[in-house]
């Protein structure tokens, strides 16, 4: 019986990891190419330096993360009253029309319209972690997260390895591709999804939880979760300075091609498919969620701090076991806080987590690209591109606190 039932999941589990990996390939597409577009933008790289084009991706970055602080808990909510497949569905066809306008796009301020579109597609994370939930018992639900982990280390295979390589034949072309994606994905799930929401879990869609201040009103109502949210949102600040420095980083430090920058990022996505889709199904069972975190906290800083001293490119490299090795945090922590949250508010909690993350990814941007703008333009008093991924060690390394403080509170 037990074999039958996983039979009939694995075409689902398998959309969700399409589903991700598209979303993952979304910001891994533009990443080796975004400098080159943004100075074309700009008036061209004569024109624009390297700090302005980080600048400007900076401000289209949070363009981006707003919509998906506003959206992920309003698509976790109505996810939790109308289910999960409709919310998907929708969602990838609004991410399929969203990339052929970003490929058409013949200035900035339509470059922001895109994005800020693609905010709103891309909150589908909390959908499709409370479809997981929905169809996981307890002891295999971060592992189960671990799977979308290891889909968006895939889409950073494929995404930049695609970008780089596509890319070769002008920034645009990316984009046609993860549109045709995006459409494929809508076809498949179309026939194989299923609605995982069971009818008795399902709820009144209320405007107060479906706002990122309702979900924070819900959540304080467990403490433990409370201080791992806290945990999380500060993590990200951290962990957000890859997608928004690390081109521009990579150009300013090693004078890397987009194909050199989308190759490195495919060895990382690499490292991530492993880490979530295999090696934390071994870990967690062996030295459980709560180590599992801990060592992923200590690698990251680890990493990051190597990153900010690198000086030739075979340091990234070498230090991307590191940086891989640190995926084992978010799939345990994620494991960690659903196990302390009733069945009927999964969605809720995953667009809580959303939310936060991308209210995390509000604040990245502006920040990182400010340091980075700051200590590579002409003038600067120290040459500093590694600057970001310094300032990322200290976030790494402050989120641990409450982590602790949420952990131990479950012993009291």
């Amino acid at each position: 019986m037990s074999d039958t039932k996983d039979d009939s999941q694995r075409g689902p589990l398998f959309f969700i990891f399409i589903t991700v990996m598209i979303n993952s390939m979304g910001i891994g597409l533009i990443m080796p190419v975004m400098p080159d577009l943004l100075q074309d933008l700009l008036g061209g790289s004569e024109s624009a330096s390297i700090g302005q084009a980080a600048a400007w991706g900076g401000w289209l970055t949070m363009s981006f993360a707003i919509m998906q602080f506003l959206f992920s808990p309003t698509l976790g909510n109505l996810s939790d009253r109308f289910g999960r497949r409709p919310v998907l569905l929708i969602s990838l066809a609004v991410m399929c029309i969203d990339y052929i306008v970003m490929a058409l796009t013949p200035s900035l301020a339509l470059l922001f319209v895109a994005r800020i579109i693609a905010g709103i597609s891309a909150s589908t994370f909390s959908a499709a972690n409370a479809f997981i939930a929905d169809i996981s018992p307890p002891e295999k639900r971060a592992q189960n997260f671990g799977m979308t982990g290891a889909a968006f280390g895939v889409g950073f295979i494929l995404g930049p390895a695609l970008g780089g390589i596509v890319g070769e034949f002008g920034p645009r072309m990316p984009f046609f591709a993860a549109a045709a994606l995006a459409a494929a994905n809508f076809a498949f799930g179309w026939f194989v999804l299923p609605e995982s929401l069971k009818a008795e879990n399902r709820r009144a869609f209320e405007l107060k939880r479906a706002n990122p201040f309702g979900v924070a009103r819900q959540v304080l109502k467990y403490p433990p979760v409370a201080w791992m949210l806290t945990a999380v949102f500060i993590y990200n600040l951290s962990h957000y300075v890859y997608p928004v420095i690390w081109s521009y980083y990579a150009k300013a430090q090693f004078d890397w091609s987009p194909f050199d920058i989308g190759l490195s990022l495919a060895a990382v996505g690499v490292g991530f498919a492993f880490v979530q889709g295999y090696l934390i199904r071994v870990i967690i069972p062996r030295f459980g969620e709560v180590k599992t975190a801990i060592a992923g906290f200590t690698l990251d800083v680890i990493a990051l701090t190597g990153l900010a001293f690198a000086t030739k490119g075979w340091m990234v490299y070498a230090l991307i076991p590191f940086n891989s090795l640190s995926a084992l945090l978010a799939p345990a922590m994620q494991g960690l806080m659903a196990n302390r949250i009733p069945d009927d508010a999964q969605g809720e909690l995953q667009g809580a987590v959303s939310s936060l993350s991308s209210l995390s990814f509000v604040l990245t941007p502006p920040m990182m690209s400010q340091i980075f703008f700051t200590f590579t333009e002409p003038g600067a008093p120290v040459n500093f591109p590694g600057a970001p991924f310094l300032a990322a060690a200290g976030f790494s390394a402050l989120a641990l606190i409450p982590f602790v403080i949420g952990v131990r509170w479950k012993r009291q």
